[in-house]
């Protein structure tokens, strides 16, 4: 049996001087956190940036890294992309990890909105929005790349991987899970902590073990994520581009060498999400030229001509929410808690701010010397997310129904919207500022 917690309260004795800011904080208590991708990651870093102690469980192995690994982005064309609001970088910049990611990430500096076949349309610049940016670009494998080097890099959080979880017990002063952890062969093992949080994904495995039910709608869309190349330069422009199939969008990404962030740096790459009704995306996928040539079609020369597509990716549409978040000491988050339809790129900056919300609850109750897993304090986190959570959840439904309703009236008053939107006063920055994740 691994002795998480003692081992946790070492690693803080040696961590007092290093952390000296958060010196006081540092306790015996714990955090299991179940699922180590981008969110979970993420968290144990919030956490950790708060002087605070974490086990990651992963049922993936992970592979070794190098801090050198893919500073030239060799995987030219065959990575999926991630659209990080300006609240996201705000929060990567507070835990000092932004200097490491910025490199990958290319600026959103205007939207360009329309509807195929249409008259309506609108446009956010950067400019008139007075903002640094709406946004960053980054590829996933590079995020998470960092991510993980940066938790392999932290005495506070403890990883292990290769850990299937297979019962989690609930207790008066903590939780109790238990998983099978492989090396070289099989070995059950016991963890104990004051607090789990599942970061498992939509298919989630403790919220299963928790009973824990979901509401899901299914959207009877695939989207098809890839990377293509242009002759015109993107000049950090994203494209969001409606189409009877469902809504697409091509984001502006960094070139192979060169930091994207650079204001000189033109960059042809591009991020592409594709919706098409689940049954046709296997044409899109086989077939270079087919998909070229209906990207063509569907953006005009609104990006010029896309000259290039890499190997691509296709992921069945469901929403997915869980019944509730909180049950006793565990917190359900990320795609366990919500997986959302990838239009506006909501679904992983909304995961942020949860993270990040969470993490200075629990910051507050150790600096207080208070229990990190009161269910009474978890029950109040649920409550506070609550809003932005329905109000992202409510604006992207919105955006695919109305935007995919074949009714004539209802296309003439989407196009209508679209250009009130673009003219009307006010409007731009209040939306800008949801979409940045500025107002939750």
């Amino acid at each position: 049996m691994i002795n998480i917690a003692s081992n946790a309260a070492s690693d803080q004795q040696s961590s007092n001087q290093s952390i000296s800011t958060h010196a006081a904080a540092l306790t015996e208590q714990h955090v299991l956190i179940v699922g180590g991708g981008h969110v979970g990651l993420s968290f144990a870093l919030l956490l950790a940036h708060h002087g605070i102690a974490s086990t990651i469980l992963e049922k993936n192995s992970y592979p070794t890294l190098s801090p050198h690994d893919d500073e030239t982005r060799s995987h030219y064309l065959d990575s999926r992309n991630t659209a990080l609001s300006r609240r996201t970088v705000q929060i990567y910049q507070e835990i000092g990890l932004w200097s490491e990611l910025q490199s990958h990430a290319c600026r959103i500096d205007a939207v360009q909105i329309s509807e195929q076949g249409s008259f309506g349309r609108a446009q956010l610049n950067k400019a008139d929005e007075q903002v640094e940016s709406f946004g960053q670009v980054m590829e996933n494998a590079w995020l998470g790349r960092k991510l993980l080097l940066a938790a392999q890099n932290e005495t506070l959080i403890t990883i292990i991987d290769h850990a299937n979880v297979t019962a989690v017990e609930q207790q008066v002063t903590g939780v109790k899970l238990r998983f099978n952890y492989y090396n070289e062969e099989e070995h059950e093992q016991e963890l104990q902590a004051s607090l789990l949080v599942a970061c498992d994904g939509r298919d989630s495995t403790v919220r299963q073990l928790l009973d824990i039910g979901t509401t899901t709608y299914d959207y009877q869309q695939t989207a098809i994520v890839g990377v293509v190349q242009t002759d015109k330069p993107h000049e950090h422009s994203a494209i969001e581009r409606f189409s009877p199939a469902g809504p697409l969008a091509v984001l502006p990404l960094t070139d192979p060498e060169g930091n994207g962030n650079d204001e000189y740096q033109q960059g042809y790459r591009r991020s592409v999400v594709w919706v098409c009704p689940t049954g046709e995306e296997t044409q899109y996928l086989e077939n270079d030229t087919l998909f070229l040539q209906t990207l063509q079609q569907a953006f005009g020369q609104r990006a010029g001509t896309f000259i290039k597509a890499g190997r691509r990716g296709a992921y069945p549409l469901t929403r997915v929410l869980a019944d509730k978040q909180v049950q006793g000491r565990c917190v359900i988050m990320g795609n366990a808690a919500h997986t959302l339809h990838p239009v506006a790129g909501q679904g992983f900056n909304l995961c942020m701010r949860d993270a990040h919300v969470l993490a200075q609850m629990i910051s507050t109750q150790v600096l207080k010397g208070a229990d990190i897993g009161n269910p009474t304090l978890l029950k109040r986190y649920e409550k506070s997310r609550q809003s932005d959570q329905k109000r992202v959840i409510r604006f992207c439904d919105a955006v695919v129904h109305g935007f995919t309703h074949p009714n004539p009236a209802i296309k003439l008053a989407r196009n209508v919207a679209l250009l009130a939107f673009d003219k009307l006063p006010n409007i731009k920055p209040l939306v800008a500022n949801y979409a940045m994740g500025l107002k939750s």
